[in-house]
């Protein structure tokens, strides 16, 4: 065989050569790669519906990535929380901008809320919707109890009232009641700080604090109403200033009608 044979034979080898070695490479990779679970394609499914809700119910306000607009803010880094508190609150979508987005009839599943939290969850990182053991007051003691109650009047009473009635704000804005807000609600507002209301971290507020203020306020507004009025459970204030008004009022009334029917009588 001569020089020229060999040379053609090597040449027309050649791509058989690569077709075999990447061969082996797809073959190697395909078994040392791990696969796609499950749960993987059941949340790669989710966030692409979420993603079709979003474009048609959030996106005009809030842009086609999230990024914000003159009618919305950016929900970048926002996480799936803040999603789940203002869908399942009814805040969202908002019908137009007020000073205050109040609560009302929530129009979407569960279904759909969990998906468009999952899409919003890829803008950027963000608190998660939590697991029910990290809000569910179920199991709390007493001493515990009475430890979230501590919190609350140290972080949240100074607009939410002594019991989480709500309170007046500035700029026509109000601090909620919290008595009929589920437990889960209470916990994704508390991380992700909703409109006027500061968030607060782990490092403020770690989840078993969370926990028993949510204890807190489920005891308090389960508490039997023996008599008179709870004024908006505003706490000491309010009340306060009803007592001024009809008490130093009504005084002030009688004193003048007294003087007035001594004053005849001379």
């Amino acid at each position: 065989m001569n020089t020229e044979t060999k040379r053609k034979r090597k040449a027309s080898a050649r791509p058989w050569l690569l077709v075999l070695a990447l061969l082996v490479v797809g073959i190697a990779y395909s078994a040392v790669a791990p696969s796609q679970s499950s749960a993987d394609t059941e949340m790669t499914q989710q966030i692409a519906e979420g993603k079709a809700l979003f474009d048609v119910s959030c996106s005009s306000c809030h842009g086609l990535n999230g990024e914000g607009q003159s009618a919305g803010p950016s929900l970048v880094g926002v996480g799936a929380a803040s999603v789940d508190f203002q869908m399942g609150t009814g805040r969202m979508p908002a019908t137009r901008g007020e000073a205050q987005i109040p609560t009302r009839q929530n129009v979407y599943t569960q279904e759909q809320i969990d998906a468009i939290a999952a899409y919003v969850a890829t803008f950027g990182p963000g608190p998660a919707i939590p697991e029910q053991s990290q809000y569910d007051p179920e199991g709390l003691t007493e001493e515990e109890i009475a430890r979230g109650g501590a919190l609350f009047r140290a972080n949240c009473s100074a607009c939410h009232g002594i019991i989480g009635g709500g309170g007046a704000m500035p700029e026509g804005k109000r601090a909620p009641s919290l008595a009929d807000t589920e437990a889960v609600h209470i916990w994704e507002a508390v991380r992700s700080g909703p409109q006027q209301m500061p968030m607060f971290s782990k490092e403020v507020l770690q989840d078993d604090d969370v926990r028993e203020i949510i204890g807190y306020i489920n005891n308090a507004n389960e508490q039997p109403r023996y008599g008179g009025l709870g004024l908006g459970d505003h706490g000491p204030v309010t009340e306060g200033l009803w007592i001024f008004i009809l008490g130093i009022g009504g005084l002030a009334i009688i004193a003048g009608w007294i003087a007035k029917k001594g004053a005849r009588a001379r």
